[in-house]
């Protein structure tokens, strides 16, 4: 069975993230197969390669020949010919190189945007343990940063690769025909190529995905401070804000220094190389030239001068993007990461649709943990009429949080049953289900858009009209028309630039235009102000008339009037019973009241 939504620490160390091993390989095949949708435009990319890649030999071999044909012979005519043929050669090089370019481009723009978009849709099917075992900007950066590394490198290292290959493979094939005992000469720099590369790589991979991670990181703790600034200023943390800062950058400047420096020693080995074999071809083949014998001239020379740069320029040009390279299938296999996570557990294949709902709930023998050895409530049992009001008191720990969030399915239970109308809630399709609910939680989330979107994402076919009367019904209409463009009033991300008050009305008028049949109230009402507390209160009552609600609440004289008060206590219900009932007792619930009772006297 599925669990989602976490509000304690017990799923965060549920859900600890384990470390995966890197497959770099299968990283690249993977992101191949997203090129591989465009086909077609692969095709003329490829195809553009192989041109530029054969015309780009054809210039050094004409130029070679020339020289001992016509320069040598001084035949100014024939050398005038092959001069006009070269321009005519390096324009259509020119156009080739330019058009693989061009078509690259929309090639990896496509593949990134199906990439982000499959990642973000993921993204929303993933349970909410998922969400709370990491940084919400460490996500941000993998849609936006690891996706930008790879559109970057797509741009141009798939192309690299196919002409570095067929480069490779059309140098040396000349090389041999021309001479091999030059080519021989040449080759002697690939085994050092080749180990070098490879030393270099074993130690550079794994620090591009740690860098990459630490940025992540560093991302996530600026969102989350920058979110935060009310809260640091208040205590005055700045200094300890500050200090996590430095870490968390030294992290970042340590795995980035390191994995900077090590890919840094390829175009300067690739360098020293490439001018090692221009130095040996030249001297070799010039004493092989002075030989008449050993059919070597100056126009092969020249020829395998080219040549001998065409084979380590390929090699050379791999090596100055390596970091991109690496950072990109660092990012790449971060992104997949996220793809390959489990979604939602799916609904029954027999899940039912309830088309209308009383609201009618009850719990049988209840048991959930979030830990297997940890029961986080243990075998509760109520019932709900429907229409009643329930209210769940208890100190922090207790389970209230829980209970409503199996009302909800975003977690199932271990044991036992919940029942909706008599059917279980197990067997019902979870959009179904909450198409029926409600939230009015104490940290109401607006998100960026007008005053009137975020009503209207109550239900989103709502018409103006509805819209406002909905914030009428939530009191919420008076301090909307005093916003700069009344309900046309952009609010910023999180709603930042009202009152918590005011983001909690908005929130009920959001409910309102739901029109759910269970409404549920979390903590909707601690740390307001008492005017808004009044307001938010009547607004609330009128929202819960004729509604099954389910309230939790920390001042306990919002919750008098609630139908049934349920006490819990280490995940059981210790007290039942109306606020009168309760406090005729004089048990837990007299206890806590009376408390705080005396602390708002006082």
């Amino acid at each position: 069975m599925s669990k989602r939504i976490s509000s304690s620490a017990a799923v965060a160390s549920k859900a600890n993230p384990k470390p995966k091993a890197k497959d770099w390989k299968g990283t690249i095949k993977r992101v191949w197969r997203y090129l591989g949708e465009n086909k077609g435009l692969l095709i003329l990319v490829m195809l553009m390669v192989v041109a530029s890649s054969a015309l780009g030999l054809l210039g050094p071999f004409i130029v070679g020949m020339a020289i001992d044909n016509y320069v040598v012979e001084q035949n100014t005519s024939g050398l005038l010919n092959v001069l006009i043929g070269l321009v005519f050669i390096y324009i259509f090089y020119s156009l080739s190189m330019w058009l693989q370019n061009y078509w690259m481009v929309g090639i990896a723009q496509n593949t990134v945007l199906k990439m982000r978009t499959q990642l973000f849709e993921h993204l929303h099917k993933l349970p909410i343990p998922y969400f709370d075992k990491r940084q919400h900007g460490e996500l941000m950066s993998r849609v936006t940063n690891d996706m930008e590394n790879v559109s970057s490198t797509l741009n141009s290292s798939v192309i690299q690769i196919f002409s570095s290959i067929l480069t490779l493979v059309g140098t040396v094939s000349v090389m041999l025909y021309l001479s091999p005992m030059l080519t021989a000469i040449t080759l002697i720099i690939v085994p050092v190529m080749f180990f070098g590369l490879r030393w270099i790589t074993n130690r550079t991979g794994p620090l591009f995905k740690q860098t990459q991670k630490n940025l992540g990181e560093l991302n996530g703790y600026i969102e989350e401070t920058i979110s935060g600034q009310r809260i640091v200023k208040t205590f005055s943390q700045e200094d300890k804000v500050m200090e996590e800062f430095t870490e968390k950058s030294l992290n970042l400047k340590k795995s980035a220094y390191w994995a900077q420096t090590y890919s840094g020693f390829i175009p300067k080995l690739m360098n020293m190389l490439n001018n090692l074999s221009f130095a040996i071809i030249a001297g070799v083949g010039g004493i092989l030239a002075l030989n008449t014998q050993s059919g070597i001239t100056i126009g092969i020379i020249v020829i395998f001068a080219e040549y001998s740069r065409q084979f380590t320029r390929p090699l050379n040009d791999l090596a100055n993007q390596f970091n991109t390279l690496l950072s990109a299938v660092a990012g790449a296999e971060r992104v997949f990461d996220v793809l390959d996570e489990e979604e939602e557990e799916s609904d029954e294949t027999e899940a039912i649709e309830l088309v209308t709902v009383r609201g009618e709930v009850e719990f049988r023998d209840a048991s959930f943990s979030y830990e297997d050895d940890d029961m986080t409530i243990r075998n509760i049992s109520f019932h709900v009429d429907a229409g009643d009001t329930v209210a769940f008191v208890g100190p922090t720990g207790a389970g209230k949080t829980t209970v409503i969030n199996l009302i909800s399915r975003f977690y199932d239970l271990d044991s036992g049953s919940i029942l909706l109308d008599g059917h279980p809630i197990n067997r019902i399709k979870r959009s179904n289900l909450r198409k029926h609910m409600a939230f009015v939680l104490q940290d109401s989330f607006l998100f960026e858009g007008t005053v009137r979107e975020n009503i209207r994402y109550g239900r989103l076919d709502a018409t103006d009209t509805e819209v406002e009367e909905a914030a009428k019904m939530a009191n919420a209409h008076s301090f909307i028309r005093k916003l700069p463009g009344g309900y046309d009033f952009k609010l910023k991300q999180d709603g930042s630039g009202i009152s918590q008050g005011q983001k909690q009305l908005l929130s009920i008028a959001r409910a309102v235009l739901a029109n759910p049949t269970i409404l549920i109230l979390d903590e909707a009402t601690s740390s307001i102000d008492t005017i808004t507390e009044m307001k938010i209160q009547e607004a609330l009552q009128r929202l819960m008339e004729g509604r099954t609600s389910f309230v939790i609440a920390h001042r306990l004289n919002t919750i008098q009037s609630a139908d049934q008060i349920l006490v819990l206590k280490e995940g059981e219900i210790i007290e039942k019973g109306s606020h009168s009932e309760l406090l005729t007792e004089e048990g837990f619930y007299y206890d806590l009241f009376t408390s705080q009772l005396k602390k708002e006297v006082g």
